[in-house]
């Protein structure tokens, strides 16, 4: 049998994923007309062209509709549902989705945070009872957002949420002009509740962005990080530390971190002895799902089963699962990898 069925049986985890960032046409097209929003297509095709990946402010124009389009709790409820339900099809055992929870506050919907917590958690709970899936919250600060206190509020709410799902607080949006040391306050704040870190950076910008999450807000992983290998000291220390890095390869593409999957940094970051894990980042808009960048993976690297295990149990291990948990699921995973390969003969 073929490593790609070997891939599209296996089990995994992701995470790196974004809610907003993953709802699919379908979603959007019911969600606009519950909800009385003017998009700029009416049909589920329009919309699966218009979210065809052109540029990043095409990109942006797409993100902010779909986010205009959650206006209630019952939204929430929705999207994060069709989210883990996609999750399940592709035995995604546990997600860490990333969820951004001010720009739903802000919005004209103004949706308190304790409304959309509580949306979340039945989402939660739903799919542990009626799909065996896990998910845990990453809610992350857009870098944006203006004034910087906004970022005391969402940490705030994170911290709230740890019995209800939140696993980390996260950073993303653009890099550019906005560093994460402009942050530092809010993770400060969350680690001395206890709550881990987990912002993007090194994807649009450098080292610098890499190294700014790392003091700033002492990162238990690193949204993408690719950009690390501009620096032969940076690599170094994150080698030594083994922080895991979510790459994310479709991605990089779109957004031009790499000019094609043919030259993506994965081989280089694998040969410098990096933690890398596989992850999709916003599926539907970069045409892609967890599934298929372990193909691409696959492909890139040129490797066979054993890498690919190595991969997903890297993301289980990087997970924020408590230690017993995480524990019984990679063993759970390796007897899972074991049937596969005598099933595969791979």
């Amino acid at each position: 049998m073929s490593l790609e069925t070997f891939i599209r049986r296996m089990p995994k985890v992701e995470l790196h994923v974004h809610l907003e960032g993953s709802i699919q046409p379908e979603t959007l097209l019911l969600l606009a007309e519950r909800n009385n929003v003017e998009l700029p297509y009416k049909t589920v095709e329009g919309l699966r062209q218009w979210y065809k990946f052109t540029n990043f402010s095409h990109f942006v124009e797409i993100y902010l509709a779909i986010s205009a389009c959650i206006r209630t709790p019952e939204d929430i409820e929705f999207i994060a549902r069709e989210f883990l339900r996609g999750q399940a099809a592709q035995r995604i055992a546990h997600s860490e989705v990333t969820f951004t929870p001010y720009t739903h506050y802000a919005a004209n919907s103004r949706i308190p945070f304790e409304d959309q917590l509580a949306a979340l958690s039945r989402a939660r709970q739903w799919a542990s009872s009626e799909l065996g899936v896990s998910v845990g919250w990453v809610l992350d600060i857009a870098r944006s957002v203006r004034p910087l206190e906004h970022g005391l509020t969402v940490a705030d709410w994170a911290i709230s949420g740890m019995e209800h799902g939140v696993v980390a607080l996260g950073l993303g949006g653009i890099e550019a002009g906005h560093p994460p040391e402009l942050f530092e306050d809010a993770f400060s704040r969350a680690r001395a509740a206890g709550l881990p870190a987990v912002p993007h950076a090194g994807e649009t910008v450098g080292p610098e962005s890499i190294r700014g999450a790392l003091r700033s807000s002492q990162a238990t992983r690193i949204g993408h990080g690719v950009r690390c290998l501009d620096d032969p000291e940076l690599v170094a220390e994150l080698r030594d530390r083994q922080i895991p890095l979510e790459v994310c390869p479709t991605s990089n593409v779109c957004l031009g971190v790499a000019p094609s999957l043919d030259e993506h940094p994965l081989p280089r970051l694998i040969d410098e002895g990096l933690y890398v894990t596989i992850n999709s980042d916003d599926p539907p808009m970069f045409n892609t799902t967890l599934t298929d960048e372990y193909l691409r993976a696959a492909q890139m690297l040129e490797c066979g089963a054993d890498e690919i295990e190595e991969f997903a149990i890297n993301a289980v291990r990087a997970s924020l699962l408590p230690g017993a948990t995480r524990a019984a699921m990679e063993r759970q995973f390796h007897a899972e990898f074991a049937q596969l390969r005598a099933e595969l003969s791979v």
